[in-house]
């Protein structure tokens, strides 16, 4: 196939051009069969314009995925647990190295198939409301402001920073109000007001468009107030276009275009869903409802401009990743193969996953001695790959499981048991017995137990999931906590390590067993990191992105989108362990929590300062945490919400003084009409390690409180 057009075709190759009118002069030339061709995500070639093929479907939420070799970073839900932008810059910024080297790569080998773009459909940057949600483990976790900040580095560190040429296209998806239950979500309509909307499901998406730029968007599969959501006018004209001024291309989730007519039965024909969605703003169709637009234009359902539209968009996001320019016009298309994999992503990979890490209790075992003389390991993922890699995942060169990290870690004089306990699901009993015996013989036992991406998942999988991707309780899954009584029995203490992707309700591990390190799906480097914390090579400071309930009874009904009773923001009575907290081996101390003025006009922003202290012995690190309560609003507010965080090293003795500045945005509340104002009122400010009055406050640390006055009233801008 000749990628060369004729002599009349130029001016779409010419680098000299500006891109507008390059993807002008592209969608001029094109006929509408040829137009309607390029709207689906596996687009074909057009020779005589000198088109490629080029297939839009790609994915990278913690790594290249699905694409052979990649460095697989510690699943999405994990890297929300880091609690740091610099790092979630770096991952990115290493996962568009891999990805721009690995594209380059196939197009020498003429490859152009899925998984090989440089469209890339990530971040999952859906807010997890609720822990029964199988995909939950693909975002940052339960709190906008927190998934806004990783959101927004994670953009930019895919699309990079150069002038002219996009590195990667990052797609923040599902927009908009998005979480499951995932059998409904062909059919769901969630049902949100407009204070909703704007204060939790929202500001995300605001800020990785408004802030990272992002230049694509992915809409959801479910109805939004009775719209569908790659097809809602309130969504995506009135909202992400005219209020945020996104100028990019809107793709739809797979197969949701045909929901609005099959599923929704919003309109009866595929032409009439094609027709509404490109109409309301979805430019590109993953699946193939979308080649009915040609009959939908000719049926007068739709004018073909609005095809031009959406075909130029297309067009743009090419032209802008360099696809037409000579690659050594393109500083992207330089870099070397040799990164994938390579020593410097690797150790990348070891920082994410040990950063992840969360200690949920300590007694004072941890960390073990690495002579500790008989280790038993056991769970049935203890030794499992499928637990480390998450979902949309890629393939590592060098995987590491936690008993493999333990065995390297430990002395030469200590010997390690293994005995899995259990099957993979956890609902066999078979090896409770050879468990007890391991146990016996050892001197501490390291267990682990949890979820896997076999159990928690998306509907319709293709990686073997057992079920339909949800979960139906928080409890340990099949027999894994009889698993763990016996081993407890056996007398030596026991540390649980759990690998899952959202909140397990551990209530018996709490009260009964030494220590538990929560590890998420780690990634690739899973056993080095788990057993670096175990054994005190590091110092874990992790923290939780999601609220770890005691049980389903304090959660309302998993279809209710309202905010009521969902996430700490919201949630009013006694959690297992609260957003934002996590143990250290450490002591952090807080003073001098310092407000620029206790009274403060409407519209002014309020600058906070306060000395963090390692009041240990240990070199660690801390996240500083802010919340804010309104504690005066005329409307319904959170208990309190995270409007800042820094995660900081200190050494033994050592302090800092760590700075935040309050916009008036942050101390806005939204009226019924999806205003943002900034009213008077009192508010209260804690800063700390972890959530005041709560769990969250450890032993030894100090969580500062401070209040402050504002006067007046305006529109926040900010």
């Amino acid at each position: 196939m000749s990628d060369r057009p004729d002599a009349t075709t130029r001016i779409h190759l010419d680098p000299a051009i500006p891109i507008e009118q390059r993807a002008d002069y592209l969608v001029s030339q094109m006929t509408l069969e040829e137009k309607v061709s390029q709207m689906v995500h596996p687009a074909p070639a057009i020779e005589r314009l000198g088109i490629p093929e080029y297939n839009w479907w790609n994915e990278c939420l913690h790594g290249v995925g699905r694409a052979g070799l990649a460095t697989v970073f510690p699943q999405a839900i994990g890297l929300g647990a880091t609690w740091d932008v610099g790092l979630m810059s770096k991952v990115a910024t290493a996962t568009s190295d891999e990805a721009r080297a690995k594209h380059h790569d196939f197009v020498r080998r003429g490859i152009r198939t899925i998984y090989t773009g440089l469209t890339f459909w990530s971040p999952n940057i859906n807010i997890f409301r609720d822990p029964r949600w199988g995909r939950g483990h693909e975002t940052y976790g339960e709190d906008p402001y927190l998934t806004a900040r990783l959101g927004v580095a994670f953009v930019k560190g895919l699309q990079g920073d150069h002038p002219k040429y996009l590195k990667l296209v990052a797609t923040p998806k599902h927009y908009a109000v998005h979480s499951g239950p995932e059998p409904l979500r062909h059919t769901f309509d969630a049902q949100v007001d407009e204070r909703t909307l704007r204060d939790t499901y929202l500001p995300a998406f605001e800020a990785c468009v408004r802030e990272g730029g992002a230049h694509s968007i992915m809409g959801a599969y479910n109805r939004v107030n009775g719209e569908p959501a790659c097809a809602s006018n309130a969504l995506l004209m009135k909202i992400l276009r005219q209020e945020w001024g996104f100028d990019g291309y809107v793709v739809s989730d797979c197969g949701a275009i045909r929901d609005i007519f099959a599923h929704h039965k919003v309109v009866p024909t595929p032409e009439e869903a094609a027709a509404l969605s490109v109409a309301n703003g979805c430019d590109l169709n993953c699946g193939d409802t979308f080649a009915a637009l040609g009959k939908a234009v000719l049926d007068g359902l739709i004018p073909e401009s609005l095809v031009d539209r959406s075909v130029k968009r297309l067009f743009t996001a090419r032209l802008r990743l360099g696809m037409f320019d000579p690659p050594e016009m393109v500083p992207y298309a330089q870099i070397p193969y040799d990164v994938v994999d390579s020593g410097k992503h690797r150790r990348l990979a070891l920082r994410a996953a040990r950063s992840s890490l969360v200690l949920l209790k300590n007694d004072g075992v941890l960390p073990l001695p690495r002579d500790i003389g008989q280790l038993a390991v056991i769970g049935p993922y203890a030794d499992d790959h499928t637990t480390l890699r998450g979902n949309y995942n890629g393939t590592p060169g060098e995987e590491i499981t936690i008993l493999e990290g333990i065995r390297d870690r430990v002395g030469r004089s200590t010997q390690v048991l293994h005995a899995p306990g259990s099957d993979i699901t956890g609902a066999s009993a078979q090896g409770f017995e050879e468990a007890y015996v391991v146990a016996l013989w050892a001197d501490a036992a390291i267990v682990v137990l949890g979820s896997s991406p076999l159990l928690e998942g998306e509907e319709g999988a293709v990686c073997g999931l057992l079920g339909d991707g949800d979960r139906r309780s928080l409890e340990l899954p099949g027999r894994q906590e009889e698993l763990l009584k016996m081993v407890h029995d056996a007398g030596v203490p026991v540390v649980l390590v759990l690998t899952n992707g959202s909140a397990l309700s551990v209530n018996w591990a709490d009260e009964n067993v030494a220590a538990i390190i929560e590890a998420w799906y780690p990634g690739q480097a899973a056993g080095t990191a788990v057993a670096d914390v175990i054994f005190g090579r590091y110092n874990p400071a992790g923290r939780l992105p999601v609220t770890f309930y005691k049980s389903l009874e304090q959660l309302p009904p998993f279809e209710d989108y309202s905010m009521t009773g969902h996430t700490y923001r919201y949630f009013r009575d006694a959690p297992l362990y609260p957003f934002g907290y996590g143990l250290s081996y450490t002591r952090f101390a807080y003073r001098d929590l310092k407000l620029q003025g206790e009274r403060l006009r409407a519209g002014r922003s309020l600058r906070v300062s306060v000395t963090v202290e390692n009041a240990g012995e240990r070199a660690g690190e801390e996240v500083v945490q802010l919340y804010l309560t309104d504690s005066e609003a005329s409307v319904p507010v959170p208990v309190r919400a995270l409007k800042g965080f820094r995660r900081i090293r200190l050494a033994p003795g050592k302090s800092r003084t760590v700075r935040f500045r309050l916009s008036p945005s942050d101390m806005s509340v939204i009226d019924a009409e999806g205003r943002r104002l900034v009213e008077p009122g009192r508010f209260q400010l804690s800063i700390g390690g972890g959530q005041p009055y709560s769990r969250g406050t450890r032993e030894g640390d100090n969580v500062l409180t401070a209040q402050f006055e504002v006067t007046g009233r305006v529109t926040a801008t900010e």
